[in-house]
């Protein structure tokens, strides 16, 4: 049961629900009134998903599929979603023995609404035992009581179940590179109209861009991966939802019935769905340790370099279907705004699996006095949710002096002297590398003019295991000057430097040339900020591409 309280105000009106929609709804009533069941429950609670009704009728629950069709799932008529609430039953049972009790009709009967047999068939509903509150992997991890021996659990489970499938040639068929770009075609062509609501166009453009670079590099993955029988078909939908623990049972239910190419996918994109959840929820250590187990316990080198990808793929399919919810017409506004800002964020995670991968990564924007820098560290800042430690602000907080003030010729000469300028690349990097050992990316909004100020932060982040990369802002000298002298108007810049400092900082400038290409990208600046941050990200996303996952 997807459980999605989501939502969000919708970027335009949820859509007028389908007659067949409104017809379904009569049966509401009928379905959250205690007396209609035949155990007489002593409550009814309704949950919502983009695409059902779950009513909870303790110790049952009863899922009603609504008549939507979103193309890659079609429930519009009564046949359909009968024949999928069968789907729904037999294929859980893999995973979910004694869980799935049935479909069940429900019928008229004498012009009222009832469950079995009756005049004719109105509707039908999958019937389940209801599972333990509190065992659910969404409520151990806000508790912070999912420990790596659950894990290990449910590891363990599906490297039985995905060993018990036995590929044929159509399962194995989606897992070539035309077929898979059926399922991410089809996401980026249904997100575009989400762009400026819950997407940025920067993350739509970065995030295809990535997926298409990758499909083009690793071909020979790819097919790697059918030759190795690693096509299964599997859950589909690995959501922490969706598994159940208590000490002697262990459910993982909810697969994916109404589309086979969601289940017929490679072993590495089902695990990385958890192991992106587990992300999403904060808690990084959890999704390396489950994805360690999993590729141990299947003998599978190659999945540790899919996870990336698989997982990008799976936030964005999260991003999708939130959005999706957030224009329900029968969710609340308040489960619209919900799901939109779920939608928001499991799109911005999509991007950071895009340009750095899982690890958290320090990225340096460097470059000249004004040649855009700290606006660009401050937009992709914002793309990405990371926080920007800026070496302006750093300095003068260390020396006490106002930030929005030009300070005085004798100031300036201590505040820059090479003393002050140790301190303050000392206490970035420092700053930095706690973020980054929390889990957490940051941009650095500092010149690096000095190859030294870049050696310290190679040595420094390199022996700690630390990510990082270097982005160099560049823009041409009357660019730069320009901007210096449109700087002497403005009352909230921070850098004291301006005009007159122009040739004696371009002289002592030294360019990163000692960076090795995956470790350093150079964005010209000069053009539109959207576009350039574009530029920037998919510049970002092609490294990451290409130095994280050799070519194969």
């Amino acid at each position: 049961m997807l459980d999605m309280k989501n939502a969000t105000k919708a970027h335009s009106p949820p859509a007028p629900p389908s007659a067949a929609l409104m017809s379904q709804e009569q049966l509401l009533p009928f379905l959250l009134n205690p007396q209609s069941y035949p155990h007489r429950p002593r409550t009814v609670r309704l949950v919502q998903t983009h695409a059902s009704f779950v009513f909870v009728v303790p110790p049952l629950v009863y899922k009603v599929k609504k008549p939507v069709n979103f193309g890659f799932l079609n429930f519009s008529t009564l046949e359909q979603r009968r024949h999928f609430c069968e789907r729904e039953v037999a294929l859980n049972r893999r995973l979910s023995p004694g869980i799935y009790l049935g479909v069940v009709p429900i019928s008229r009967r004498e012009g009222r609404f009832v469950f079995g047999d009756g005049d004719a068939v109105v509707e039908y509903a999958v019937q389940m035992r209801k599972l333990a509150d509190g065992g659910f992997l969404d409520q151990l991890v806000t508790r912070n009581r999912l420990v790596p021996a659950d894990l290990d659990r449910i590891a363990d489970a599906l490297k039985n179940f995905y060993e018990a499938q036995h590929p044929t040639e159509e399962i194995e068929a989606w897992g070539r590179i035309d077929r898979l770009r059926i399922s991410t075609d089809e996401n980026f062509r249904q997100t575009k109209e989400f762009i400026g609501h819950t997407l940025s166009r920067a993350a739509f453009e970065t995030i295809r861009f990535y997926t298409n670079r990758f499909y083009a590099r690793h071909a020979r993955l790819f097919a790697s991966r059918i030759r190795e029988r690693r096509i299964r078909d599997c859950h589909g939908d690995l959501h922490l939802e969706h598994i159940h623990l208590t000490p002697r049972a262990l459910h993982i239910y909810d697969c994916i019935e109404f589309n086979d190419r969601f289940r017929y996918v490679d072993v590495a994109s089902d695990v990385a769905f958890l192991a992106m959840d587990l992300d999403y929820e904060g808690r990084p250590e959890l999704a390396r340790h489950f994805a360690t187990r999993i590729a141990a316990a299947l003998h599978d080198d190659g999945l540790p370099r899919l996870l990336d990808f698989y997982k990008c793929y799976r936030a964005y399919v999260r991003g999708k279907v939130e959005s999706l919810h957030s224009l329900a017409h029968a969710a609340s506004e308040e489960e619209r705004r919900d799901s939109a800002d779920r939608a928001r964020r499991y799109f911005r995670l999509a991007l950071q699996y895009a340009v750095a991968g899982s690890q958290p990564l320090a990225l340096a924007v460097m470059g000249r006095i004004a040649s855009g820098k700290s606006t660009l560290a401050h937009a992709l800042g914002a793309e990405l949710g990371w926080e920007v430690y800026s070496s302006d602000y750093v300095r003068k907080k260390l020396a006490g002096f106002p930030l929005y003030e030009r300070s005085s010729a004798a100031a300036r000469a201590r505040l820059y002297s090479a003393a002050m300028t140790k301190q303050t690349y000392d206490r970035l990097l420092t700053t930095a590398a706690a973020q980054l050992q929390k889990g957490h990316g940051v941009i650095l909004d500092a010149t690096f003019a000095r190859r030294e100020h870049r050696d310290l932060l190679a040595e420094r982040f390199g022996k700690s295991g630390l990510a990082w990369r270097v982005l160099e802002a560049h823009a041409s000298d009357a660019a730069v000057k320009q901007r210096l002298r449109a700087r002497e108007a403005k009352p909230d810049e921070i850098s004291d430097a301006r005009l007159d400092d122009f040739a004696p900082l371009t002289r002592l400038y030294e360019p990163p040339v000692e960076l090795a290409a995956a470790q350093r990208t150079r964005i010209r600046t000069t053009g539109p900020l959207a576009q350039t941050v574009i530029t920037a990200l998919q510049s970002l996303a092609r490294i990451q591409v290409e130095s994280r996952c050799p070519q194969s």
